[in-house]
């Protein structure tokens, strides 16, 4: 019988209480697919967070603060509000984790990171940027879906449908995909809402939150299951 996978899980960072955070679906879900979380501490020490890489099974890139527009080349339009702490840091996890071929699901704010990381780049606002009549930020309650994606590649298969109904609460969005990567889902304004690198054991990184809908939804479940069943194997 294989051993649960031990997931680390980047921090939610609150500036005004200088504390680190987690939001407990992100936990409950990887639990619940059958892994042990662990809230990473937010380090600036690149040798403690290479150790990190090397002993963790899997990792979880949460969702969270903007990033920051200097890491895609970009300038601040005023419209992102980042932690340059949590960038640097996860930017060096991901160099790290990558080089270890470990598996990566990245989750709103993680889809944008990754693609920013690997030389792709972001829509600092959607509603000035990219004006459309899609929700891309929801109020609560946030497990009732938004909108539609088309789904494709890895995440077609996975879940075996071309549609489907997802959640959404985020004002910035991949606007040039890494060439590192492949879209995995697109909304009908063209936002790409999932994707994946192939070559790697298992990089797969979704725009919305699965994490308020694993308990309802059997895709949002499927899509943790998925990431588990990948921190397990060798």
């Amino acid at each position: 019988m294989n051993k649960k996978p031990i997931i680390g899980v980047t921090p939610l960072w609150d500036s005004e209480r200088k504390s680190v955070w987690m939001l407990p679906e992100y936990l409950d879900a990887i639990r619940c697919a059958g892994g042990i979380p662990v809230v990473l501490p937010l380090l600036a020490e690149p040798e403690d967070i290479q150790r990190l890489a090397g002993e963790f099974d899997g990792f979880l890139f949460t969702g969270g603060h903007d990033v920051s527009p200097e890491l895609y080349g970009a300038t601040n339009t005023g419209q992102s509000a980042s932690c340059p702490e949590r960038d640097a840091m996860e930017t060096f996890l991901l160099k790290a984790v990558l080089k270890e071929d470990k598996p990566v699901f990245g989750i709103c704010r993680g889809l944008q990171f990754i693609n920013a990381v690997l030389g792709g780049t972001l829509w600092q606002d959607l509603p000035t940027e990219h004006p459309s009549d899609i929700i891309h930020r929801q109020g609560k309650p946030y497990d009732n879906p938004a909108h539609t994606v088309w789904l494709q590649g890895r995440l077609e298969s996975l879940l075996g449908k071309t549609e489907l109904r997802v959640n959404s609460r985020h004002h910035q969005a991949v606007r040039d995909l890494s060439s590192e990567l492949i879209p995995a889902a697109v909304s009908p304004d063209g936002i790409i809402e999932a994707a994946t690198m192939p070559g790697k054991r298992y990089v797969l990184a979704v725009q919305w939150h699965p994490e308020y809908l694993y308990d309802k939804d059997g895709d949002s479940f499927l899509l943790f299951e998925s990431f588990i069943e990948a921190c397990i194997k060798e």
